[in-house]
């Protein structure tokens, strides 16, 4: 009986190739997700930056000793790092949300709001809030949320999206952003933020009526900060005029005072259809009361 014939010298390379890039692949992959998960923990983020800056050390000394595989592989697992905190800190300049804010701009020109709306504004849990309309009805809203917007940001687009339609209440959630997202603000941060929009509305707008919705409780972030941050806008809220905190954090934990995961969408920060809601039953009566329909 013949022995097979072994593989050719090429196809073995082929092979050996083959095999390290998906190694690769996977080990950038996994260190992604983590570093995904760690951008919204700086606990644990500034801890795991410092760590990718001693793989890139050693992949440089592998470079020097002429040890390529090795600093291959440790520049696999910088990279994704390096990518997505990258894209984490653009998303923290005002500037990168452009293109969602002009798209708003062209839709007024097309079809422009009536005055005296109540708007919608934030990050993406306003964005996903697709059903806003028809579940504040009779109440006439526009959403102007904006992808993972920062409070701050919104201060820097208040003039493009919420102050040109005259309106009658602002309702806005921001700020879980702020402080879970590069570079990471304090709570103190937050609230003066949230003084700057309330001082920029009502300095334009002294009759328009601000709701500040609480920042939700989230597998993303650090939720002792995000309550911390509510408290305080809470208790500043208390002391203006035309300016009321809505808490919706408190229905979106259980009597144990964990997190409702049935309220939740797929990933760790974004709400599914009943978890939207339960924020049109606590909001919605708020909204009644205190503006009412036209």
């Amino acid at each position: 009986m013949r022995e097979e014939s072994s593989p050719r010298p090429a196809t073995a390379r082929f092979r050996a190739r083959l095999v390290e890039f998906l190694v690769r692949l996977l080990a950038g992959i996994g260190v992604g997700v983590v570093t995904y998960w760690m951008v919204g923990h700086p606990q644990f983020m500034r801890g795991w930056l410092f760590l990718t800056a001693l793989i890139i050390v050693a992949a440089v000394i592998f470079l020097v000793m002429r040890r390529p595989l090795f600093a291959r592989f440790l520049l696999s697992l910088a990279v994704p790092i390096c990518v997505v905190t990258a894209i984490f800190w653009a998303a923290g300049r005002p500037q990168f949300w452009q293109s969602e804010i002009a798209a708003y701009e062209k839709a007024d020109q097309a079809n422009p709001p009536a005055r005296g709306v109540i708007v919608f504004a934030g990050g993406s849990s306003i964005r996903k809030w697709k059903t806003l309309n028809d579940d504040m009805k009779p109440l006439e809203v526009i959403n102007r949320g904006c992808g993972g917007c920062e409070l701050a940001h919104v201060n820097y687009y208040a003039r493009r999206i919420v102050t040109p339609y005259r309106p009658r209440a602002v309702v806005v959630y921001a700020g879980d952003n702020d402080l879970s997202d590069p570079p990471w603000k304090s709570p103190q941060t937050v609230l003066n933020e949230f003084i700057q929009f309330v001082a920029l509305i009502h300095g334009e707008l002294p009759d328009t009526r601000i709701f500040y919705v609480s920042m939700k409780p989230a597998p993303w972030g650090d939720w002792r900060l995000m309550d911390q941050t509510n408290r305080m806008i809470a208790a500043y809220s208390r002391t203006q005029k035309r300016v009321q905190f809505i808490d919706v954090s408190g229905a979106m934990l259980d009597s144990q005072g964990a997190l409702r995961r049935e309220l939740y969408d797929w990933d760790p920060m974004h709400m599914n259809a009943s978890g939207y809601a339960l924020w049109t039953a606590i909001i919605k009566p708020v909204l009644m009361e205190q503006v009412g329909s036209r």
